[in-house]
Formats: structure tokens, C-alpha cells, sequence
């Protein structure tokens, strides 16, 4: 009973501390971003061909612990008509519209240490779902990563690119609501 009490007495302390040096931090990121639905495994194929209409996205993210976030994104785009996707061309406009739900982890202290020379460098990794409406709707499992500039030395602005892999849940029935990429330029600032 008494290694018990000692535990959760250390573990006490160390939540206490932990919770004392590190700050619960808010980014809200707005840009645009590119869809790519032309049924091929390689994210960087044909980017002529990758849709660009109305291509807005907008973010926020909350840490709650060091290196560690969750993210909900909202995204706008859309088809042109006789724009190429999976299974061809497409004969009318369809509009694009998504809600993703994602977490995600900073490599930076992982990788170059907790020095400051890069600090105005971090990059990470994303998972989570999403929900996607173009002629009808589709939840997706969401896997991709990112690269953040810090562009001052507060880290309060700066610049991230971003890849989503978009993995849909009924893939042998959806029609247009298939596995695509996504791909992000945002601005993002520390609130």
C-alpha cells in the first residue's frame, strides 16, 4: 500500500510540473489547397490535371501537451466540367466541401533535440477522419504529414504545406466520393 501511495504522490508531482511548464496553445491557419482525384497511387501525379476551384481551407488546432494536437479543418474546392477524376471526365460543376478531424505529432524535438537553432522548423504527422460532400457524401480516414516555417522569432506567424491522403469508407460504391489527395499552402497564426 505504501509503493502505491509513493506512486501516485511522484505522479502527482510530475503532472503538477509538467502542467506548470507548458502553455495550452491555439493556431488558426487560413489558405488554399489542391485536390487530387485521378485514381492514381502517387501523390504527386499529373498536378495540371489536380482540381483548384474555389480552393479554400480554413483550420484550428489546440496542444494540449507538448509536440501533441488536434486539428479541425473546414475545405472548400470543386470540379470543373470535363475536369479528369478516378474513372474519367466529368460532365457538369461540382462543388467540394470537408470537415476533417485530425491529430497530430511534431517530430522537431524528436529529431534535432530541444536546441533552439530550429526553431523556426517543425514538421509532423497527421491522422484522423473526415467527412467530404461532392455529388454525394463519404467519410474518410485521413493519413498525412506537413512542414511548418515559423516566419518570426515568437512563433506567432508563419507558413505550413501540407498532404492528406484521403482513404473513403465505401470506396467500391461511392462514385465521385473516392479515395483522393489533398494538398495545403496556409498561413498560420498563434492566438
Amino acid at each position: 500500500m505504501k509503493k502505491l501511495l509513493l506512486l501516485a504522490f511522484i505522479l502527482t508531482l510530475s503532472f503538477s510540473s509538467f502542467a506548470q511548464r507548458y502553455n495550452e496553445d491555439w493556431t488558426l491557419s487560413f489558405g488554399v489547397n489542391a485536390l487530387n482525384t485521378l485514381g492514381t497511387q502517387s501523390p504527386i501525379n499529373s498536378p495540371d490535371d489536380w482540381s483548384f476551384q474555389t480552393p479554400i481551407s480554413a483550420a484550428i488546432e489546440f496542444s494540449w501537451v507538448p509536440n501533441l494536437a488536434i486539428e479541425q479543418a473546414i475545405t472548400f474546392n470543386g470540379f470543373k466540367e470535363s475536369s479528369r477524376v478516378d474513372f474519367g471526365d466529368i460532365e457538369e460543376n461540382y462543388n467540394y466541401v470537408s470537415l476533417d478531424t485530425n491529430a497530430k505529432y511534431y517530430f522537431r524535438e524528436l529529431i534535432f533535440g530541444r536546441g533552439r537553432h530550429l526553431s523556426w522548423f517543425d514538421i509532423y504527422a497527421n491522422a484522423g477522419l473526415g467527412f467530404f460532400h461532392i455529388e454525394d457524401s463519404n467519410v474518410s480516414f485521413n493519413l498525412g504529414g506537413g512542414v511548418l516555417f515559423w516566419l518570426n522569432r515568437n512563433q506567432t506567424f508563419g507558413i505550413r504545406a501540407q498532404t492528406l491522403a484521403k482513404f473513403a469508407f465505401n470506396n467500391s460504391d461511392a462514385g465521385y466520393e473516392n479515395n483522393h489527395y489533398q494538398y495545403h499552402l496556409q498561413a498560420v497564426f498563434r492566438l
